[in-house]
């Protein structure tokens, strides 16, 4: 077999390996199966579900005392359409961040939700039942100024990890760590 036809199957081999990796690390992000904005008397609200699976890595540095900051990142867009769907002009009207720290309190054997705003807990005695409170929101009120004329406006949302918040020792290695970068995309909320 000449050498030309051996480095072409290297590099195909290398190519397949190199997007099954990424489709793998694709597989394991946050993600928002559902998204809807109601309207309710003069005001609007957001339910959402968003699913949280974590990596091995985040699930222990989680069980070794490491608080995880999770947020959920909404925006209000008004979109022009310019040339069509090909070309597009946004303005973002009204966007805002929540953030929640994650721990788990060995002694009590328990998961510590905390939503860093507010300052409130919740406590839960699985790590699975945590996620799933973290990603059910319900009746989220957005903002009345806003929502008068909803006909250009989308309304988008996503949630991920703060790698900001970590521990200062721990923050390059999860910069550079596909496994510690989950956020999901930008989802679109459906109106009704």
């Amino acid at each position: 077999m000449p050498a030309s036809v051996i480095v072409k199957l290297y590099g195909l081999v290398a190519l397949m390996f190199f997007l099954s990796s990424i489709s793998a690390v694709r597989a394991t992000t946050f993600d928002i199966p559902a998204a809807h904005i109601t309207k309710i008397g003069n005001g609007h609200v957001l339910n959402a579900t968003i699913n949280y699976p974590l990596t091995p890595r985040v699930v222990e540095a989680l069980d070794n005392g490491i608080p995880i900051v999770f947020f959920q990142e909404f925006k209000l867009l008004d979109i022009t359409p310019l040339l069509g769907e090909y070309w597009q002009w946004e303005e973002t009207m009204w966007q805002t961040k929540i953030r929640y720290e994650l721990r788990y309190h060995a002694l009590a054997q328990q998961y510590v939700l905390q939503d860093i705003a507010t300052g409130k807990e919740r406590h839960f005695p699985s790590l699975d039942g945590t996620l799933h409170a973290l990603g059910k929101i319900q009746n989220l009120t957005l903002p009345p100024e806003h929502l008068v004329d909803n006909k250009h406006l989308t309304f988008a949302l996503r949630s991920g990890i703060d790698l900001s918040a970590l521990p200062t020792p721990m923050r390059p290695g999860a910069i550079i760590s596909s496994k510690w970068h989950l956020t999901s995309p930008w989802t679109p909320a459906q109106w009704h």
